[in-house]
């Protein structure tokens, strides 16, 4: 039967791939080296390298766009994975974190035109990351997106992860105390820190201008309401 690995590559720093996922890579037979458009040229070149570093000399790669659909995960299953391989699909961060590939890969199964099992293999999130370089513990913290935020602080909630926040909603909380990071784990990552009302300006240009030199941005940040004293 097919074996599909999802693989947790970490942040972007080479240093956070787990001896799990090393494993992992090394007994792949078909990578499938997926990207969504954007033009991140620096982090598709260190997912080559990472191939190259542990996998085997006979290992096929299969390039394209990310599936929209499980439909389209289905057919490359299908057309390029033998019944008796392993196949991965390489993934920035943790699987499980806003990742929509366990999802499509469920919805392949349930169908049960190709038939495979998988397992998936957690990495370094962005987050986890982000939070170990400003030294904050996220035990409390409540993920969400910036769409949601925008919607309001939700009830009962002092503290936030915020994700995909392209409107930068954090800017209507200028009381609350905000941990920012772009390209965390990888050369050109960038930190922010501070009260909002004091820094907003600072992230919304810093996030500008490092889009216009890269042609993309990844970052995210953790939002907290300022604690009584």
């Amino acid at each position: 039967m097919r074996k599909i690995f999802l693989i947790g590559l970490g942040a972007g720093d080479p240093d956070h791939l787990t001896l799990q996922a090393a494993k992992a890579i090394g007994r792949t037979d078909v990578f499938f080296l997926l990207d969504d458009g954007e033009p991140r040229a620096s982090l598709a070149d260190l997912r080559e390298r990472i191939v190259r570093g542990y996998s085997k000399p006979s290992r096929r790669t299969v390039a394209g766009r990310s599936p929209a659909d499980s439909q389209a995960a289905e057919r490359m299953l299908a057309e390029h994975l033998k019944e008796d391989e392993t196949g991965s699909f390489l993934v920035w961060g943790d699987p499980t974190l806003y990742d929509l590939s366990p999802a499509i890969l469920e919805e392949v199964l349930a169908r049960g035109t190709v038939e495979f099992e998988y397992e998936v293999i957690p990495g370094i999130s962005s987050v986890s990351a982000l939070a170990a370089k400003h030294r904050v513990p996220l035990n409390r913290f409540q993920v969400m997106t910036g769409r949601q935020l925008a919607e309001g602080w939700p009830e009962g909630v002092d503290e936030l992860v915020v994700l995909h926040d392209e409107q930068q909603a954090f800017a209507a909380h200028p009381d609350a105390d905000i941990f920012w990071g772009a390209y965390v784990g990888t050369p050109d990552e960038i930190l922010r820190s501070g009260r909002v009302s004091e820094v907003a300006g600072d992230i919304a240009k810093t996030r500008a201008d490092a889009r216009t030199e890269h042609g993309w941005i990844l970052d995210t940040y953790l939002l907290r309401r300022p604690r009584a004293h």
